[in-house]
């Protein structure tokens, strides 16, 4: 295998880990789910390492990166949901804001044009929360710990960025319409 191509392997890789998540939690297997978790985690931050600093990105890592992680994450959310950890509303909320993203993108794209999308702090954020709620529910239930009101303040944390992100995309998509409109001048 050429170091280029390494990557887009280690991504596939993480891929494979969501069944194993799947199943470590239906059978209430917590502290196997964490490991997984985090694997997952180190897999990401791996090969987003060696694309950058070997020069080895590529159009397929741009792709299968994102969707890797987002398979990974929805499929904990539903899980958790599925085991009452959380509420199932919040797997709406973070399900809704992803299809959001991608079907205002597909709508730009066919209306205006072939356009550049990079996830803006905000959305950074929230998927930070989002994976800090997932790693402190796994460790909380692996760990046999509990901290008061924690898992209520990550849920209301994960809406509220959740949201945030969510209206900054479609503001996002409203300027870059307007500025394309009006020819880049503000008005």
């Amino acid at each position: 295998m050429k170091l280029s191509h390494l990557p887009n392997a280690i991504t596939i890789g993480r891929m494979a880990f969501v069944p194993l998540l799947i199943l470590m939690l239906k059978d209430g297997r917590f502290l196997g789910a964490l490991c997984i978790f985090l694997v997952a985690g180190v897999s990401d931050a791996l090969d987003g390492y060696i694309a950058k600093h070997f020069g080895c990105t590529s159009r397929l890592g741009a792709i299968l990166d994102p969707v890797a992680d987002k398979v990974l994450l929805v499929s904990a959310y539903v899980m958790l949901a599925w085991l009452h950890l959380i509420p199932f509303w919040l797997v709406l909320a973070v399900v809704f804001r992803d299809l959001l993203i991608v079907g205002g993108y597909l709508v730009y794209v066919s209306l205006y044009g072939p356009v550049q999308m990079h996830p803006s702090y905000v959305s950074k954020f929230n998927t930070f929360v989002q994976i800090l709620l997932v790693l402190f529910l796994l460790a909380q239930r692996a760990l046999e710990f509990r901290v008061p009101y924690a898992n209520e303040l990550l849920v209301f944390s994960v809406l509220a960025t959740t949201l945030a992100s969510g209206l900054h995309y479609v503001w996002t998509w409203g300027v870059m319409k307007d500025i394309e409109v009006t020819g880049g001048k503000q008005s």
